[in-house]
């Protein structure tokens, strides 16, 4: 590794890193103003505000605008670069401008590998802390459906819920109906529903069940009580906020597994989500060379030009990838095209960029 390598390297991660830390020092001066008085009001811990919550905010914080700020780190010490002509003497020297790409390349590399760990692995981690202090003493996270709770837990099987009670883990008039074709092969009925943390069981009050086999032959069996084993949790029963925020990359597979096997359309949300983990630190990359192409060369507007022109992109990169998000969300697009078509477009970008680089 050259000299120039190590120099451009440590400028790459040093500016990003300092950049970065000062923009965390304000954001939590501003969300301790913005929630000071949920904190009083619920009595919250001064140790538990510091360590469960805002100790716990950095990563997420830092892995919500790595991609911003690495783009904002390769401009501000490119140009500089630029500015100081140094970028000319390099290339004169005999080091070919995609050389020169290479300890930028290893910088991004670095920054990418640190967002795929945050994003899969630690976020979750400390999100499962973060989320409970928010739940305590900011906002509420688990908020029960309204009535009438229709779900699908597997193919052609049906439960319906009149109302449920996530504190209690209570269901009232609870049903659930398993169809052939058309038919109704099986259904089960019951006043109440209780779920049974020891047991790991349903638990059914007054219940009522009919099977009907395939010639139509019905029998019944109703009793006071039954314990019972259902393909149905209770957070199937009611809302939790941005619950995908709680598991890491292995955990938000076998959910989204799980839901399409129970045929639920919920899981397009949770594999966007999925998709989004992987292609947005692959985003890194692909900005550092559009902020090298951009930055590289000595114009008359300087810095100031650059920086303008760089966070204009990034924040189109940000509104491409929230209307893709939505396109997949509520209409017909794949959540992997939706997590990617930002990355390609900015792929082309780039490449015409660095062609039109001075060489």
């Amino acid at each position: 590794m050259k000299i120039i390598d190590i120099y451009i390297i440590k400028k790459f991660l040093g500016t990003f890193f300092y950049a970065i830390s000062l923009l965390i020092v304000i954001v939590i001066v501003f969300d301790v103003s913005e929630n000071l008085d949920s904190f009083i009001e619920n009595d919250a811990p001064f140790g538990a505000i510091v360590v469960d919550y805002y100790i716990n905010f950095i990563p997420y914080f830092i892995n919500l605008f790595i991609y911003l700020f690495t783009f904002i780190s390769v401009i501000l010490f490119t140009s500089k670069l630029a500015g100081d002509t140094e970028i000319i003497a390099i290339l004169s020297s005999g080091i070919s401008f995609r050389r020169l790409l290479l300890p930028y390349l290893m910088s991004a590399l670095i920054l990418t590998l640190i967002s795929l760990y945050l994003g899969n692995f630690l976020i979750p981690k400390t999100n499962q802390v973060r989320r409970v202090f928010k739940g305590t003493y900011m906002e509420k996270l688990n908020k029960d459906n309204d009535k009438h709770i229709h779900i699908q837990i597997k193919p052609n099987t049906f439960v319906y819920v009149e109302s449920f009670n996530s504190s209690k883990g209570m269901g009232q008039k609870f049903s659930l109906e398993e169809l052939d074709g058309q038919l109704l092969k099986y259904k089960v009925m019951a006043d109440r529903i209780n779920w049974d943390e020891s047991k790991q069981k349903w638990h059914l009050k007054n219940y009522y069940i009919r099977i009907i086999d395939s010639l139509g032959v019905q029998t019944v069996e109703q009793g006071k009580e039954k314990d019972t084993t259902i393909n149905l949790k209770t957070t199937d029963l009611y809302k939790i906020k941005e619950r995908f925020e709680e598991m890491n990359f292995f955990e938000l597979n076998a959910f989204i597994k799980r839901e399409k096997q129970k045929g639920s359309i919920v899981y397009r949300k949770y594999e966007i989500e999925k998709h989004k983990r992987m292609s947005g630190p692959v985003a890194i990359i692909i900005l550092t060379f559009i902020g090298v192409a951009l930055s590289s060369r000595k114009v008359r507007g300087g810095i100031g030009l650059h920086l303008g022109i760089g966070i204009a992109l990034t924040f189109t990169y940000i509104m491409f990838m929230q209307f893709s998000t939505v396109f997949s969300v509520y209409g017909g697009l794949s959540p992997l095209i939706a997590a990617w078509i930002p990355n390609t477009i900015y792929l082309f970008i780039g490449i015409y960029l660095l062609q039109k680089a001075p060489k």
